[in-house]
C-alpha cells in the first residue's frame, strides 16, 4: 500500500521500520519490514510481534490492549482511531529464546476527525451565504429609503410651505 498525499498521511517510526498511514476516513494502516531492525535474523527464529499503544486524551494517558501478531503480519488495520487524539504505537519483534527481542519501533501521530473539513466547507459555503443576503438586504434597505421616502417627505415639505 502507497499513502496517496490526497487521501492520507504516512508517519515513519524513528528506525523506518513502522509505518502508520493515517487515512482520511479516521482509520490507521500500520506496515512494517524486519529489514529495518538490524541485523538479519533466522526467519525460522521469529515468533511474531507485539503491537502496544497509548493516546493521550483530554486529561490522561490512556493504555490500548496489546495485540500479538504473527510472524508472517506485516500490516494490521486500526480501523476506528479517535479524532483531534495523539496516539503512540510500538511494534516489537518476538524471536525465540534465547535471542533477545531487539527494541520497538514507536511511531506518533495525530488522527484529524474525518467529518471536520467536511464541517468547515458547509459552514464556510452558509456563511457565505448569508454574507451576500445581507448586502442585498442593505441594498434594499438604502434603496427605499432614498427612493421611496424622500419624495413623501418632498411633498409632505412642500404642502406644508404652500
Amino acid at each position: 500500500f502507497q499513502c496517496a498525499a490526497r487521501g492520507c498521511r504516512a508517519h515513519r517510526s524513528a528506525g523506518g521500520a513502522l509505518v502508520a498511514n493515517v487515512l482520511r476516513n479516521g482509520s490507521v494502516l500500520l506496515q512494517w519490514g524486519l529489514r529495518h531492525w538490524g541485523p538479519p535474523r533466522p526467519a525460522a527464529a521469529l515468533r511474531g510481534f507485539a503491537l502496544n499503544c497509548s493516546w493521550d486524551g483530554t486529561y490522561t494517558r490512556f493504555p490500548c490492549d496489546s495485540v500479538e501478531l504473527g510472524a508472517a503480519c506485516r500490516d494490521y488495520l486500526l480501523a476506528e482511531a479517535h479524532g483531534s487524539v495523539r496516539y503512540r504505537l510500538c511494534l516489537q519483534p518476538r524471536y525465540a529464546p534465547p535471542r533477545p527481542a531487539p527494541p520497538a519501533q514507536c511511531v506518533e501521530f495525530r488522527v484529524e476527525p474525518a467529518a471536520m473539513r467536511d464541517i468547515v466547507v458547509a459552514m464556510t459555503a452558509v456563511g457565505g451565504s448569508i454574507c451576500v443576503m445581507l448586502v442585498f438586504i442593505c441594498l434594499l434597505v438604502a434603496y427605499i429609503t432614498e427612493n421611496l421616502m424622500s419624495p413623501a417627505l418632498a411633498r409632505g415639505g412642500a404642502a406644508a410651505a404652500g
